[in-house]
């Protein structure tokens, strides 16, 4: 059978820790039903060692349905265990997914497969009937780390390049031709053209918008709620297809929620509308907007590109979120939870080794928290006991990075490893639990003076950072040789990078430049 009751307790190899747990004799909290799917490499061992020592001494997960969608579970069972995670994610509408491996051709080779598998994305957002995927930034509070306040994302999760259909042929001509499923409609040619390269790629691809409309309604609400100002991207001036989507998000927003906006005092910023940007624009902003406070809705494409670089802008992959929001035959969302990053294979190598880690399970734990809440909601039966382990899980691990007992990609080289890290934490929980309290909400008055916000040196990209390289970009805006740049230097930076901030006025003005050159090129 696919649904494995006894997943966690399986060792795949590597270097284990044992940790010590206790488990409260009062008996513990009853979670929900919850699909649990488990995944490859380190983020699998992490996730692993966190249940053992966070979750098992408190949650009793006998309802949960757990599959394993390693590469070697797959060929096993010619994916079946795919098919049944995506049925059961369907009839129970709460999950939580590990990151899992798409093989390359050497990977097949080296884990003995039968075939290269597909990603299970695609079959996920089919049966789950994928309306976005929301990816917004992770805050710790106490500590900086790239935007101040959120940023929230909501990706298209259907249509575009990634379901495109494509063939490299030669000299000739093509036709694409619509038929409508009404045979007594004509078909409509949808564009012809002459090929006259010797090698041409044609692509041809699709954006569903029925569902658009649903998005709108999923991002403006999380928006507001988090006071949070909309923007919604596309490429339309050039790329007219992409009008629809803004029509209807606009739609939607005009229609029931401009005045809740205005009421916020959320527009102010944005001449007293919804903006759109265009896709070039938010590039650009995204890396001068820092202050955070600030949703992008877009396109599948846009969206996978653009949340990577707010990923960089907020540290790494690890402190962004990645959750798929669907709809079930019955209207009610079904959310699938997870990290932004993938199974760390480099991590997970060296763990294979011997050799100590440093794995921060942020994002993954973030994601489980996340996936056990939306069961709560679900059946709410237990939901008030859920949402106190949720509540005390989340402040112990904030705790560990506010107080220096974090991994060594927040604390430095005196942060703790993977095991550590889980093992200070639990001790925390534990503590939180026994007391019987309520969470409560951390405060920014409680912060220690010695936290600050932690070197960029300490992530795993600097090693390629070129110093020497950094130190002649230094100096060539260091007018004065003063060793440190003053507002008028840092304004001459900016500049001439092209990354000065521009006025809300001046980027509508390009904007709408933009589109009367995009209407002349078509």
């Amino acid at each position: 059978a696919a649904m494995l009751s006894s997943l966690r307790g399986a060792q795949r190899g590597g270097a284990g820790c044992k940790l010590w747990i206790r488990t409260f004799a009062s008996g513990k909290i009853v979670a929900p039903p919850m699909t649990y799917i488990s995944g490859e490499e380190m983020s699998w061992y992490t996730m692993k060692i966190i249940q053992e020592a966070w979750v098992t001494p408190f949650i009793d997960t006998s309802k949960w349905e757990y599959f394993d969608l390693s590469c070697k579970s797959r060929d096993d069972t010619d994916d079946k265990v795919l098919h049944e995670a995506v049925a059961s994610g369907a009839r129970i509408g709460a999950i939580f997914k590990e990151p899992t491996i798409t093989p390359s051709a050497e990977q097949v080779k080296q884990f003995g497969l039968k075939k290269a598998r597909g990603s299970p994305n695609g079959a996920m957002r089919r049966g789950w009937n994928g309306i976005t995927i929301s990816r917004d930034t992770i805050h710790i509070p106490g500590i900086k780390l790239g935007f101040d306040k959120p940023v929230f994302f909501e990706r298209h999760a259907v249509g575009g390049e990634y379901g495109a259909g494509w063939k490299n042929v030669g000299k000739g001509r093509v036709l694409t031709t619509f038929f409508p499923d009404d045979i007594k409609e004509k078909p409509q040619v949808i564009d012809g053209r002459q090929l006259d390269n010797d090698m041409s790629a044609v692509v041809i691809y699709d954006n569903p918008l029925d569902n658009v409309e649903d998005l709108a309604h999923i991002f403006f609400k999380r928006c507001l709620e988090a006071n949070i100002v909309p923007y919604v991207v596309t490429k339309k001036t050039v790329f007219k297809w992409q009008e629809g989507f803004w029509r209807k998000m606009k739609t939607v927003f005009d229609k029931d929620y401009k005045e809740k906006y205005l009421a916020a005092d959320l527009l102010k910023t944005t001449g007293g509308d919804l903006m759109h940007l265009i896709s070039d624009a938010a590039t650009m902003q995204i890396i001068r907007w820092t202050g955070g406070g600030f949703g992008m809705a877009c396109h599948n494409y846009d969206g996978d590109m653009l949340t990577d670089e707010v990923a960089q802008v907020h540290r790494s992959p690890g402190f962004i979120t990645s959750n798929l929001i669907g709809k079930s035959e019955s209207g009610s969302l079904i959310k699938e939870f997870e990290a932004s990053h993938g199974t760390v294979a480099d991590l997970w190598h060296a763990h294979q080794r011997g050799e100590e880690t440093s794995m921060n399970p942020l994002g993954m734990v973030v994601a489980l928290l996340g996936a056990m809440e939306h069961a709560a909601i679900l059946d709410p039966s237990n939901k008030a006991d859920i949402f106190r382990w949720t509540g005390h899980c989340r402040e112990a691990m904030y705790a560990a990075f506010r107080e220096g007992r974090g991994t060594r990609d927040l604390s430095g080289p005196s942060g703790k490893t993977t095991e550590q890290f889980v093992a200070t934490v639990m001790e925390d929980l534990t503590r939180r639990m026994a007391s019987g309290a309520p969470p409560g909400s951390y405060t920014y008055t409680a912060v220690k003076q010695e936290v600050q916000a932690p070197s960029r040196k300490f992530r795993k990209n600097y090693e390629n950072v070129d110093e020497s390289a950094m130190k002649a970009f230094f100096d060539k805006y260091d007018a004065d040789k003063g060793g440190s740049i003053c507002f008028k230097e840092f304004v001459e930076m900016t500049v001439e990078l092209g990354i000065a901030p521009l006025k809300v006025e001046t980027v509508k003005q390009k904007e709408k430049y933009t589109e009367e050159v995009g209407a002349q090129e078509k």
